[in-house]
């Protein structure tokens, strides 16, 4: 399992690469300002960083296995769980905030969403193999 400060440094990490990336690429695509994106960014990297710990912790006590013996479709579930949460959570925001109907709102969400799943996966392949889990769980039998 994870220690709590192990899983502020992940957040911290995520958030801070996701940033830099997200809003370079949000002020671009979307012809705004970088103050707007950028502080749509920060709101939205505050959200997905309270949903990062309350959805890993979660992950972790449900699926009782240690990071480095999770499987591809592991991580892939994973990211899918909590890019869709996040998804849910975010569309109202971004809709108001970027002045966009619930639609466009969607479909700028979901090009994110897309990003995100991708970099999700990658990242926490990269965090587990820089920073390997303290204590090994004992292996759970699921079917790759």
């Amino acid at each position: 399992m994870r220690t709590t400060l192990d899983r502020i440094r992940h957040t911290l990490l995520f958030e801070g690469v996701a940033l830099v990336l997200a809003t370079g690429a949000a002020t671009l695509v979307l012809e705004n300002s970088a103050t707007t994106i950028g502080t749509l960014a920060v709101t939205m990297s505050l959200i997905a960083m309270g949903w990062n710990y309350l959805y890993n912790l979660w992950f972790d006590r449900w699926l009782q296995i240690a990071p480095s013996q999770r499987s591809f479709k592991i991580r892939a579930l994973h990211a899918l769980g909590f890019e869709g949460g996040l998804l849910v959570a975010t569309l109202p925001l971004v809709a108001w905030w970027l002045d966009m109907t619930l639609w466009h709102a969607f479909l700028t969400d979901i090009a994110f969403t897309l990003f995100f799943l991708i970099y999700a996966f990658a990242f926490n392949w990269a965090y587990d193999q820089i920073f390997p889990a303290q204590a090994e769980l004992k292996p759970a039998r699921l079917a790759d």
